[in-house]
């Protein structure tokens, strides 16, 4: 059996396993940015930004357009919105279940 979409998708899921990283996706997923605009968005430090963006970077998951002295982050595919979409969907399924779950319990003598 071919091992190259196994790694590939192994590969990619370790270049999303921070929640920074999430974070960074999800705000480009509304627009290209740089460095300074994440951090003033995330709250974070610039130093803490950028180490998350090598992370991706490295995975290409995300690519970088130097403009002048700046550098433009994009996402390198826009699929990425979609499953963060897809994410953001089983969470709730998940979540619905855990309240039927207590309503349930709550019920019981």
């Amino acid at each position: 059996m071919n091992q190259e979409i196994p790694q590939f998708k192994a590969n990619f899921y370790k270049a999303l396993a921070h929640p920074m990283r999430i974070r960074i996706l999800e705000v480009l997923c509304e627009g290209d940015r740089n460095v300074n605009e994440l951090q003033t968005i995330l709250g974070s430090e610039g130093s803490a930004v950028s180490q998350q963006l090598a992370v991706l970077r490295s995975k290409n998951v995300v690519y970088g357009i130097k403009e002048g002295t700046t550098v433009i982050y994009s996402l390198r595919d826009p699929l990425i919105k979609d499953m963060l979409a897809i994410t953001k969907q089983i969470f709730d399924n998940h979540l619905v279940d855990a309240i039927s779950l207590l309503e349930v319990i709550r019920k019981e003598p």
